[in-house]
């Protein structure tokens, strides 16, 4: 007798699925479809809420209640169809409520009633995109440069207060009362939500270069995630508000060289973000990656953008800054076909530069490493040995000098640095690659005990 098959592989039909299968796998959809809309629609509708209401405890509280009701209803309810328009209007309600209970309510009242008006928006100033004109409302120079980044990070990015600690290298109590005092700053200051006009952008551009600088270097390799160690979202929304700030800026301008320095590096490193991570989830270093998995149309763009600042310093434009400087180096990275043929010299070149314009201890401890494969390990390593007490909490510190402590043959203190590297690894993915760079030195030294 022949047996007719199926028409499609539709899996499991719903009706014989167990009533207890069939709650979890919807309850696990809601979930997953809840945390979506979070990663897409978080920034937007804050930005929103803080343009009309002109407060940001206001602007960050209602989108959590928003989100903290989706989580009640949409397992009974459903997801709607539209999650990020349900979110707003939710937000916007739980905003007008919370306007009407108080104390200043003859103010906020009207203020809260015209939410309802359907007429458009009031004049958006230069800047049309919510979030990017947020990120410039938080980067006002009433705040001091640390409290302007941090709180755009967390209110445009939606990071939580312990990615900003760890981004910033200080304790998540320090880093929530500087949150704290920063909003607080801005109440009492009365600042204004409404743009700034053009010509009075650039004293803010530096400090939102920054933020979209910190923001992307969390979507790369972030703290563990429910998407995993990557966060394209964020790195997505990143180069998104980069592409939209390089548009913004006069054309010859220095900080519109250097929102084009800032393109090129994320395109860059994007371009290889499908060879960061192994199948086993560890991070894989750069020497190790599958050079052929990189995005060549990101690369092209990239090494387009960082020709034309360099054709524009050979014109005589003026000195590279830290950005610029930091895509050429990702450029010569980009522009090889194997890691054996890196032209380390013009790297160490550029990171001599970058002292000069950026000096910091995490520019020193990447020079080192460049100098180590330029020069000798030796030499590297007493270059990271004077960086201790500044990245004694860098898990990038630790690593460093345990690869450079191998590699001179101190094996018993690189396993040492290993294991504080490790403590202090951000994520389990550069945990993994650690414990695995740990482990082959280990098994080195027992080959070669007799």
């Amino acid at each position: 007798m022949v047996r007719s098959e199926p028409a499609t592989e539709s899996g499991p039909d719903p009706a014989r699925e167990p009533a207890g299968d069939r709650a979890l796998t919807r309850r696990a959809d809601v979930a997953a479809a809840i945390a979506s809309t979070h990663r897409s629609e978080w920034a937007r509708v804050v930005a929103g809420l803080a343009r009309r209401f002109g407060d940001l405890d206001i602007a960050e509280e209602t989108a959590a209640e928003a989100f903290a009701v989706a989580v009640e209803r949409w397992p009974v309810d459903g997801v709607p169809p539209n999650p990020g328009a349900w979110i707003t209007t939710t937000a916007y309600r739980k905003a007008i409520d919370r306007l009407r209970r108080e104390a200043r309510r003859d103010d906020l009242h009207w203020e809260a009633l015209m939410l309802a008006d359907d007429s458009d928006a009031d004049d958006v100033g230069a800047i049309e995109d919510d979030r990017l004109r947020l990120v410039y409302v938080c980067c006002h120079p009433v705040l001091p440069i640390e409290a302007r980044v941090a709180l755009t990070l967390r209110i445009v990015g939606g990071l939580t207060v312990t990615e900003i600690a760890r981004a910033f290298l200080v304790r998540e109590t320090t880093m929530g009362q500087r949150l704290s005092r920063a909003k607080a700053r801005i109440r009492a200051a009365r600042v204004p939500f409404a743009m700034p006009e053009r010509g009075d952008l650039a004293e803010r551009t530096d400090s939102v270069l920054t933020v979209l600088y910190l923001i992307f270097n969390e979507g790369y390799l972030a703290t563990d995630h429910e998407s995993g160690p990557l966060r394209p979202d964020l790195t997505g929304e990143a180069i998104r508000l980069t592409r939209l700030v390089r548009d913004l800026l006069p054309p010859d301008s220095g900080d519109r060289a250097e929102a084009t320095g800032l393109l090129a590096l994320m395109l860059l490193t994007e371009s290889r973000a499908a060879a960061r991570v192994s199948a086993e989830g560890a991070l894989v270093r750069l020497d190790e990656q599958d050079r052929g998995a990189w995005d060549r149309a990101l690369i092209d763009e990239g090494l387009a953008l960082v020709r034309e600042r360099v054709d524009a310093e050979a014109r005589g434009d003026g000195p590279m800054r830290r950005y610029q400087l930091l895509s050429a180096i990702n450029a010569v990275h980009a522009s090889t076909a194997h890691a054996r043929d890196t032209d380390w010299a013009r790297i160490v070149a550029l990171y001599d530069a970058l002292e000069r314009v950026d000096p910091s201890p995490v520019v020193t401890l990447n020079k080192a490493i460049a100098v180590s494969e330029y020069d000798s390990p030796q030499v590297a390593l007493a270059m990271v040995e004077r960086l201790g007490g500044a990245l004694d909490r860098h898990h990038g510190f630790h690593t460093a000098r345990a690869e450079l402590l191998a590699r001179v043959g101190r094996s018993d203190d690189a396993l040492v640095a290993y294991d504080r590297a490790i403590t202090l690894a951000a994520n389990s993915a550069e945990a993994a690659h650690l414990i695995r760079r740990r482990s082959d030195l280990r098994h080195r030294i027992e080959g070669e005990t007799p």
